[in-house]
């Protein structure tokens, strides 16, 4: 893209008054950004309202720094080799691992040949998008955005310590089928997927480990928790964005972010979501775009899984593994390798009978120590030690108020 390509664009995207649905009119009418601007005024109002029109024939405020920090971030992210460079506070742009390449950096248009096809299909499309990432899915064309490779995976910002680890544990297996995790970089559900699919992730990989589609400038980390997260995410997959480099976290951005989230997907799949969650949106987006909606079940009693139980009300596939996933979207099932980790649901440890003993008293939902003990007939300190080793392996969580939780496993 050339200086004035990339002008003429940031002067149609950030123009106030002008959304999305408009620019796309102009495009489609003008054709591209530099044949706007050189139209009268009287000729865009065939297209636009008078309103719009007007703040289109103005050269909007903060247009010329933006564009020299984007021609400079593009001139970055064209760089190859290695870099040891310490990472600025804020941004993925360096990674933090020693000898590791170089992010790229890349601006893709409705006009480019490696937009998501995928995206183009949605009813709301946005006329850019912001890539950073490892060069060969930044530079590779539309093939890392293929429908056929995505799951949107999405959930509450404040899952049970179950819900954080079926997200990690359901990435991970859908990942080592030849998935691809998209999801919003979120503390919570987000953030557990990101890091599944990023479990043994190889430096050759053919497609993204996982993409994430953030609701900022690329030039941030939000939350500033996930800078690391970030930082790996660029070195194996993407972070996408709709908005100019500087946008700090507005609320408004995430809902409406959910839409690439779920555009970019074959389906997705709801980890925890309470009845008022934006995970809904997602779920509802991609169920208006013709995709397919998956959601896994919890307790009655947890208000984080009302919103799935909402979903599988509504027709959305109820799953317990990954391979219920893998069915339903006709993909082949998971390698060998990761059959035991896909559909391992037994979590019982060798040795020791009164394991499961414990975990069958435990159930699904939350239990106390008291009930345990009616329950399996333990003494409490033999209990207890069982507690703590299941705790140990993964398989049971201690959650506030003295109380235990059963680990499902994807």
């Amino acid at each position: 893209m050339q200086r004035d390509e990339l002008a003429a664009w940031l002067r149609l995207t950030i123009t106030p008054g002008v959304g999305n649905s408009a620019a796309r009119r102009l495009l489609a009418a003008f054709g591209l950004p530099q044949n706007i601007f050189a139209q009268s005024e009287s000729a865009w109002r065939d297209c636009v309202t008078a309103a719009q029109a007007r703040a289109l024939a103005a050269v909007p405020e903060g247009l010329e720094p933006l564009l020299e920090q984007t021609w400079q971030w593009l001139q970055a992210g064209s760089l190859v080799g290695p870099s040891e460079s310490p990472c600025a506070p804020d941004t993925p742009n360096v990674s933090k691992t020693p000898g590791a390449q170089r992010p790229a950096h890349r601006i893709v248009t409705l006009g480019d040949a490696a937009y998501p096809p995928a995206l183009l299909a949605t009813e709301d499309p946005p006329p850019l998008l912001y890539l950073l990432g490892a060069p060969r899915f930044v530079h590779s064309g539309n093939a890392p955005f293929a429908p056929q490779c995505c799951v949107a995976m999405v959930g509450s910002r404040n899952p049970t310590a179950q819900g954080a680890q079926h997200a990690l544990q359901f990435a991970r297996a859908l990942r080592a089928a030849g998935l691809c995790i998209v999801s919003g970089l979120a503390l919570g559900v987000d953030a557990a997927a990101h890091e599944g699919a990023l479990i043994d992730a190889p430096d050759n990989a053919a497609t993204p480990a996982t993409i994430a589609v953030v609701g900022t400038g690329l030039d941030r980390v939000y939350p500033a928790a996930h800078r690391d997260l970030a930082h790996r995410i660029a070195r194996h997959g993407l972070l996408i964005s709709e908005y100019p480099l500087g946008t700090p976290p507005l609320p408004a951005n995430f809902p409406k972010r959910n839409r690439i989230i779920a555009g970019l997907s074959q389906g997705t799949l709801v980890v925890e979501a309470a009845l008022a969650s934006g995970s809904l949106i997602t779920a509802r987006l991609a169920a208006e775009q013709g995709r397919e909606v998956f959601a896994i079940p919890g307790s009655i009693h947890a208000p984080q899984s009302r919103g799935c139980h909402a979903l599988i009300r509504q027709g959305a596939k109820l799953v317990e593994s990954a391979q219920d996933v893998l069915e339903e979207l006709q993909l082949p099932p998971s390698t060998p390798a990761n059959a035991q980790a896909d559909t391992d649901t037994t979590g019982q440890p060798p040795a020791m009978p009164d394991y499961q003993c414990v975990l069958d008293a435990l159930g699904f939902d939350p239990q106390g120590l008291d009930a345990l003990v009616a329950r399996t007939g333990l003494d409490a300190a033999t209990l207890q030690v069982r507690l703590l080793e299941l705790e140990l392996d993964g398989q049971v969580a201690r959650l506030p108020g003295g109380l235990f939780q059963r680990q499902g496993r994807a």
